[in-house]
């Protein structure tokens, strides 16, 4: 290089040397006018970020802030944009309760103390409060009336199946056995059975009580009875009317009375002890008022036994006056008496059992149509009035005694022990398939009324109400007990149509029909008004109406 190169480039680096120092480097301004607006772009996105959000408290933005020496800070500031940081949710708190210091040290501070009084006292009288409001309901409801006392006998009818072979079809009591199953059906409490003892005819020295009658069977099938109607709840008593089979009495002679009893008492024993519930005899006015002592002995022996299950005496006698009968049940101390009350005319029926009724507590009454001496029921009032004979022996107060048969409506034809008649399932011809069916609907009838006894306290041991407007051609009562529903009987004996007019203070205007003998006149469910009750020839009805209070 020669001189004058040198020269002009020492001027050049002069020149470059005098020029202003800001213009010889432009990129760090421009550099920092766009970071600038970088700054104040992120302030105005934190700032929409920020209205977005809820407002918090003022430290997490002072610990958010940046630093006073930031330039781009301080642009945002004065522009009027925040950065806030938004704190994280806390954590949930569960509450885990006092420990033990600390409910020790709360429990005995004064304000506890008098707030556990506070709750006692409201406890206390609480409790105090509902003592005295269940007091005040049991003195204001009304008082339910205490049950009688009852026995087995009581609490449904009595079977009288007075000749076995007749019963079972020409069979023995092997045979009877077989048919406790139909009989339980039929809701009966007692079958009274035979005599089946042997006795023959008018002969007092041939008596045997103790021994079975062939025809009727043997001891072991006899046991073997009784054991399985025990089974079936169905008690067994038995017939031992010394000449049950003469025509001198009951008792044969008034010479051989004493004898027959003092045999009787040793019989009564071997019975009993065969697991016999209870003894019927005919003819007690005799042995009652001939040999007083041995019938008081007769009595101890059957009813002051010391069995668990008491045992009944049965008393039979074809006296049909009703002061007769009250006045034998006083005299003989018999637990029920059958009599011919109940055959007298229709008319003397109200009279009758009202006398009775007054006159005797009705555990001890009996009601029965028919029997070995009579016969059976639908040869004494016919065929059609079968079932409302049924209905007046079920409803009446006492103990209903029915004779085989009387529940299918079979007649004698000409004997009082005509065969039993059992429904199969052979085919028959037309007559004897609507002789089929009146039995079994007799049947029917029979079942339901007794079922509805065996549940019904108003039926079974209510009180009982003749209602006035009864007459010699009709026949209305009530059977009511304490709150459970009440019955109405109602009977038409005449052969024409009836209205009845019942009204009574006991009565309400309406009753509904729970039995009758022709429901196609008056069908079950039907409400009736009792103040014009209209039954048919011969007809009668059960009706039912709730206690009101």
């Amino acid at each position: 290089m020669n001189a004058e190169e040198t020269n002009v480039e020492l001027k050049d680096a002069e020149t470059k040397d005098a020029e202003p120092k800001e213009a010889a480097d432009p990129a760090p301004v421009a550099a920092d006018a766009d970071a600038t607006e970088a700054d104040v772009s992120e302030a105005d996105l934190d700032q929409e970020e920020q209205e977005k959000q809820p407002m918090t408290g003022g430290e997490d933005r002072a610990e958010d802030a940046p630093s006073a020496g930031g330039e781009a800070a301080a642009a945002a500031e004065k522009n009027g944009s925040v950065k806030l940081k938004m704190p994280e949710e806390a954590e949930e708190v569960k509450f885990t309760g006092l420990n033990k210091e600390e409910l020790l040290r709360v429990a005995g501070t004064p304000g506890w103390v008098r707030t556990r009084w506070a709750l006692l006292v409201v406890f206390w009288l609480g409790w105090l409060g509902m003592l005295v409001g269940a007091v005040l309901i049991i003195l204001q409801a009304p008082r339910c009336r205490d049950l009688p006392a009852t026995n087995w006998w009581n609490n449904g009818p009595l079977y009288q199946i007075g000749n076995v072979q007749a019963f079972t079809d020409g069979r023995n009591l092997k045979g009877l056995e077989q048919k406790v199953g139909s009989l339980s059906q039929l809701k009966v409490q007692g079958l009274v059975v035979g005599p089946i003892h042997v006795a023959p005819a008018d002969e007092a020295m041939s008596l045997r009580f103790e021994e079975i009658s062939p025809e009727a069977g043997n001891l072991e099938q006899f046991k073997s009875l009784v054991q399985v109607a025990h089974k079936k709840g169905i008690s067994v008593v038995l017939d031992l009317t010394p000449n049950y089979q003469g025509s001198s009495g009951p008792w044969f002679s008034n010479i051989s009375v004493t004898n027959v009893a003092e045999r009787l008492k040793s019989a009564l024993v071997f019975w009993l002890n065969e697991g016999v519930d209870g003894v019927q005899l005919s003819g007690v006015e005799r042995v009652a008022g001939v040999v007083p002592s041995l019938w008081t002995d007769i009595r101890a022996i059957i009813q002051n036994g010391t069995s668990p299950k008491k045992r009944v005496l049965i008393g039979v006698t074809e006296r049909s006056s009703a002061e007769d009968v009250s006045a034998l049940l006083n005299s003989t101390g018999v637990d029920l008496l059958i009599s011919r009350v109940l055959l007298h005319n229709n008319k003397d029926h109200a009279q009758s059992v009202q006398l009775l009724y007054s006159s005797h507590i009705q555990t001890k009454l009996a009601w029965s149509l028919g029997g070995r001496a009579e016969g059976h029921l639908a040869s004494l009032v016919g065929p059609a009035q079968v079932k409302q004979h049924q209905l007046l022996l079920l409803t009446l107060p006492g103990t209903p005694v029915i004779n085989y048969g009387d529940e299918i409506g079979l007649m004698d034809e000409g004997t009082k022990f005509p065969r039993m008649l059992w429904d199969s399932d052979e085919e028959l011809n037309g007559t004897l398939q609507e002789e089929r069916a009146e039995r079994l609907s007799c049947r029917s009838f029979f079942r339901s009324l007794s079922e509805l006894r065996g549940k019904e306290r108003s039926l079974l041991f209510g009180d009982f109400f003749l209602l006035t407007n009864s007459s010699s051609s009709s026949l209305a009562y009530l059977r009511l007990w304490d709150q459970s529903e009440r019955y109405l009987a109602a009977f038409n004996w005449a052969e024409e149509a009836a209205v009845l007019q019942l009204t009574d203070v006991l009565l309400p205007r309406h009753a509904v029909v729970v039995h009758s003998t022709n429901s196609s006149a008056l069908p079950a469910d039907k409400s009736v008004d009792l103040t014009y009750l209209r039954l048919g020839p011969g007809q009668a009805a059960l009706l039912r109406f709730p206690y009101t209070g």
